[in-house]
């Protein structure tokens, strides 16, 4: 063990060579939170320095302390030297390691550890249950009705904490205490009565109920009258919807995420490489239309207009929110590892929380902030970001009143949250802790309550794998260098571990094998900080929700901006049941299915087809009809009569590609029709 500086003991290196690293290596059993098998861990315990070097050195800093003085300096914050010098001895540091083995840079005091290292491995302890899927019932405690009310309170809890000063002289110390981690001992998994029997359609109805169906019907017969009576003339096209249209209109938006064409009018098209004959059996393209145009969620007459009492900026989805936040909330129990993150939803039309990111790959859209499983991808709860707010206060802690919201209901069990550096801060992970809840994700050095030792100017130039860290109970402050400087902050981590991630298959050089590579032929990349291994192991969950999501968009672009909501949370229910399936049945397909692998795709496909089920619309049933008796249409009531007293295009010659007009047709064929050949020829 070496000093970086002899005046003042600010850095401890400890060098650990490979033969040090094959020693320290933990079992896998025993290994930290959901890490990987190949990781290969170790723990970096403190030793006090020599009683001859503590001594000498204790003299050298009463010496300096008393030249400060006299000087007029002073040091900074947490008993550190001021910027200047901690830069200056941070250089040093940096320049005093040599290269071999793997060089640790750890903030540390004179004290050191008091403890030796097994009794620190006695007290330090990780949970090692794993997730559950059998389960039983579990009621929600969440009520989403008064969720402003929450989020003033939370707002208020934030301002609490901040009074806490966590930017005082005295508010970080040492890495050198022993963390408490509660065990995950909560019941998780999917929540259901399902039985073997049950299909993709009863998995689907747990998250959106036959309710939700009817009130689609109710609220889109409602909207289609209100539009006739404000024009003042009725649309002789439109007639009310049922339940059963209704799935099948939800089936056939499905289907198109799968079968994507780029222009709608094409799935009832003629050509018969082009056109789909289930479309054009389920219902018209015309019907079709109309429920597109009519299709609605709320009571648009009862809708309040901005800066009314009771105004409401999600009023047009609200009842599709108040039922299926819930339903996703009840049927899958979370399980000890959350991913919290926001994902982005493509829009072309108009809307005021609409947001350019230039760095994203979707550069324009809606936001929506989402609490996500870890390793399955389930969506436990999401809230739609609907602008900044007025107040300036309230607009700083954002990423902390998204947190808090999102999280209700899960105090006091332990869960692990992992998150990124939009909403990582010392306030929040504060508060998380005090609730029961632990936290890891990276952070913005800048911020308030962040250790000013840790920051860019004072750290210095770090080298790969050395990493820095602060500490006050549970909540660690590291910065490290990876492939960049990497600021982050973490409740749920030990100071002074390092694991090492297998990296990618190295080539053979000069006819040898690299020397960092081991028997399996995996290369070993450079050590990593315990909080930086967990946010890479588990900060995935909003990532894999977005990949099963964005594989088969339902429903088509449109001008309407809660449309885009609807069919999001429609492609989120079915993305979950989806889940819920898999680990419901542990990978057994529903009865029927004769494939290798029950698939997302074969999920889709089979939830439409029970949407749809036998229902044919108007058109479908006619032309089923004029098929059976195509020998004798006048026996089965087709007759050539005056349609109306405006003339429109007659079918038949449309479909030779010419063009004329007739006042006559045929009524159950709700056609026009030539009075000559055309009659017999159409129905033949």
């Amino acid at each position: 063990m070496a000093t970086a500086r002899k005046g003042r003991e600010l850095f401890t290196i400890l060098e650990t060579s490979a033969d040090a690293e094959s020693s320290t290596v933990c079992d896998s059993q025993d290994s930290p939170l959901n890490l990987s098998a190949d990781v290969k861990w170790f723990e970096i315990p403190y030793r006090k320095p020599d009683s001859d070097e503590e001594d000498g050195v204790r003299e050298e800093e009463e010496e300096e302390e008393e030249a400060a003085e006299e000087d007029g300096g002073g040091e900074g914050e947490n008993g550190f030297t001021s910027t200047a010098a901690a830069a200056a001895e941070a250089a040093d540091a940096a320049s005093f390691i040599a290269g071999g083995g793997c060089n640790i840079i750890l903030v540390t005091g004179s004290n050191g550890i008091k403890h030796d290292e097994e009794e620190y491995a006695e007290d330090c302890y990780y949970s090692t249950s794993t997730n559950c899927s059998d389960t039983t019932s579990n009621d929600s405690d969440i009520d989403f009705s008064d969720l402003e009310e929450e989020e003033r309170r939370s707002f208020f809890s934030f301002e609490d904490d901040l009074d806490e000063d966590c930017t005082s002289p005295d508010f970080w110390g040492e890495p050198d205490q022993v963390i408490a981690i509660e065990p995950f001992s909560a019941v998780s998994g999917p929540q259901h009565s399902l039985g073997d029997d049950a299909d993709t359609r009863d998995y689907f109805r747990i998250l959106f109920p036959d309710s939700l169906f009817e009130h689609m019907v109710e609220q889109t017969n409602n909207y289609a009258l209100y539009r006739q009576r404000r024009s003042g003339k009725s649309d002789p096209h439109w007639h009310p919807t049922d339940v059963r249209e209704m799935k099948a209109y939800v089936g056939l938006n499905i289907l198109m995420g799968i079968n994507q064409l780029p222009d709608i009018g094409m799935y009832w098209a003629s050509d018969i490489f082009i056109g789909n004959a289930g479309f054009k059996k389920t219902m018209t393209a015309r019907r079709f239309e109309k429920l597109t145009q009519y299709l609605q969620l709320c009571d648009r007459e009862s809708e309040p207009v901005r800066g009314e009492r009771g105004y409401d900026g999600l009023f047009k989805i609200r009842p599709l929110l108040d039922v299926v936040e819930n339903t996703m909330w009840d049927a899958y129990v979370p399980n000890r590892c959350l991913t919290i993150d926001k994902c982005a939803i493509v829009m072309k039309g108009r809307f005021s929380p609409t947001q350019y990111m230039s760095s994203k790959p979707l550069r324009k859209g809606l936001t929506v902030w989402m609490l996500c499983d870890s390793r399955s991808g389930y969506c436990h709860r999401a809230k739609i970001y609907l602008g900044k707010p007025s107040e300036d206060e309230a607009a700083a802690c954002l990423g902390y009143r998204m947190v808090t919201s999102l999280v209700r209901g899960l105090e006091g069990q332990y869960h692990h949250l992992f998150m990124d550096s939009f909403f990582t801060s010392v306030p929040l992970l504060q508060r998380l802790l005090r609730d029961g809840l632990y936290a890891c994700g990276p952070t913005q050095p800048g911020r308030k309550g962040y250790p000013e030792v840790l920051r860019p100017r004072n750290v210095g130039k770090l080298s790969q794998g050395e990493f820095y860290q602060c500490q006050r109970g549970n909540l660690i402050a590291t910065v490290t260098r990876d492939v960049k400087v990497v600021s982050c902050l973490s409740t749920n981590c030990a100071p002074g571990i390092v694991g090492i991630s297998p990296g990618r298959q190295q080539r053979e050089t000069d006819g040898g094998e690299s020397d960092s590579m081991d028997g399996s032929g995996l290369s070993f990349g450079v050590p990593r900080p315990l909080p930086l291994l967990l946010y890479q192991e588990n900060m995935r969950g909003v990532d894999l929700c977005d990949q099963l999501r964005e594989c088969y968009q339902v429903g088509r672009p449109c001008k309407k901006w809660w449309r885009y909501f609807l069919w999001f949370y429609v492609n989120l229910c079915i993305v979950n049941a989806y889940v819920i399936l898999r680990e419901s049945r542990g990978g057994t397909p529903p009865a029927g299915f004769n494939g290798k692998q029950f698939t997302q795709r074969h999920f889709r496909v089979r939830l439409a087809q029970q949407l749809i089920g036998d229902y044919q619309g108007a058109r479908g049933m006619e032309r089923a009809a004029r098929k059976r008796h195509a020998d004798s249409p006048i026996e089965y009531g087709h007759r050539l009569e005056r349609m109306s007293e405006r003339s429109r295009r007659c079918r038949n010659c449309t479909n030779k590609g010419l063009r004329h007009e007739s006042v006559f047709g045929c009524k159950i064929c709700n056609v026009h029709l030539c009075r000559g050949g055309c009659f017999s020829e159409f129905h033949k």
